[in-house]
C-alpha cells in the first residue's frame, strides 16, 4: 500500500491512496472527498483477493465507500466489486455499458460519477477491450489540480495494454489514447491499472515523450502490437466470465 503526496498535496479536499495486488500487479485506487461531512469514497479497479485489506483502509480512515468502479472487464484477475457489495450492500458497482458486464451503474462517455463535491468524468478509451474507459478528475476550482487520470490498461507507464483478446483493436487503442488521454493537460497524472516494473505514476507529458509504443506513428504501433507474441493471461478463463457478473450483487458466481 502506498500514498504519494505529489497528487493529493495539491488539493486538500481529496484523499488519495494507491494500493497494490502483487500476484496480478494490479493497482487499486481509493479516492475520497474528505471535506464533505460523510467523507464519501470510491475504489477504482478493486481485486477480489485484497477486498478485506481495502475495506479495512476505508474503515480506518473514516470514509463512506459509495462506488466500486472498474475501468474494464479484467482478464487477469477477478474484480472485487461483487465481494465488496456482499460486505457493504449500499456500495454501487460501476462499469462501462460497452463492456457487456452487469453492474448497478452502466456508464458511457461523458458520464460523471460524484463522490461528495468531487467527481470523475468518464472517457471511452476502447482498444485493449471494447469496453475500456478512463476516469479523469473533474474541471473546476474545487477539483484536484493537476488532474488525475485512471487509465486502466489503455495506457500503462511507458507502454499499453495488449489488443489480442476481448475485442481488442490496436488501431482503436491508438486513436483512444491520442484523442482522449494525450489531449489532457500535460501535467495530468497518469495512474494505470497495472505496472510490472515498479513504476507508480507518470504524466501525460512524460508518456507523450517516452512511451515506447504510443510515441510511434500508427502503422508502427500496429506492427508492434501484432508481434508481441504474449501468452494468454493465466486467469482469463476464470476472470472474464466472473467479471461479467461480479459487480452485480444478485449474480455473484461461486468463483467470486
Amino acid at each position: 500500500m502506498g500514498s504519494y503526496g505529489t497528487a493529493s498535496s495539491q488539493s486538500p479536499k481529496i484523499l488519495f491512496r494507491q494500493l497494490f495486488e502483487k500476484e496480478s500487479s494490479t493497482y487499486t485506487y481509493l479516492l475520497a472527498d474528505v471535506s464533505h461531512p460523510d467523507k464519501p469514497a470510491v475504489l477504482i479497479d478493486p481485486v477480489d483477493k485484497t477486498v478485506d485489506r481495502d475495506l479495512s483502509v476505508v474503515k480506518e480512515l473514516g470514509l463512506k465507500l459509495t462506488y466500486a468502479m472498474n475501468t474494464h472487464v479484467h482478464a487477469d484477475h477477478v474484480t472485487g466489486s461483487g465481494l465488496i457489495k456482499s460486505k457493504v450492500p449500499e456500495v454501487k458497482s460501476v462499469i462501462s455499458k460497452a463492456s457487456g458486464a452487469k453492474a448497478d451503474v452502466l456508464i458511457e462517455h461523458g458520464d460523471k460519477i460524484y463522490f461528495g463535491d468531487l467527481f470523475l468524468e468518464t472517457r471511452a478509451t476502447p482498444g485493449h477491450t471494447s469496453g475500456c474507459v478512463t476516469y479523469v478528475t473533474g474541471d473546476g476550482p474545487d477539483q484536484p489540480q493537476p488532474k488525475m487520470a485512471y487509465t486502466g490498461d489503455a495506457l500503462l507507464i511507458r507502454g499499453c495494454g495488449r489488443t489480442d483478446f476481448q475485442s481488442g483493436n490496436s488501431e482503436q487503442l491508438y486513436k483512444s489514447v491520442h484523442s482522449q488521454i494525450f489531449s489532457l493537460p500535460k501535467d495530468t497524472y497518469i495512474y494505470p491499472a497495472h505496472d510490472y516494473k515498479g513504476f507508480t505514476v507518470s504524466t501525460v507529458g512524460e508518456e507523450m515523450l517516452y512511451n515506447l509504443r504510443l510515441t510511434k506513428d500508427e502503422d508502427t504501433f500496429k506492427g508492434i502490437m501484432a508481434n508481441l507474441n504474449l501468452a494468454y493471461p493465466k486467469m482469463i478463463d476464470v476472470a472474464v466470465p466472473a467479471n461479467l457478473v461480479c459487480g452485480y450483487q444478485d449474480l455473484i458466481p461461486k468463483s467470486c
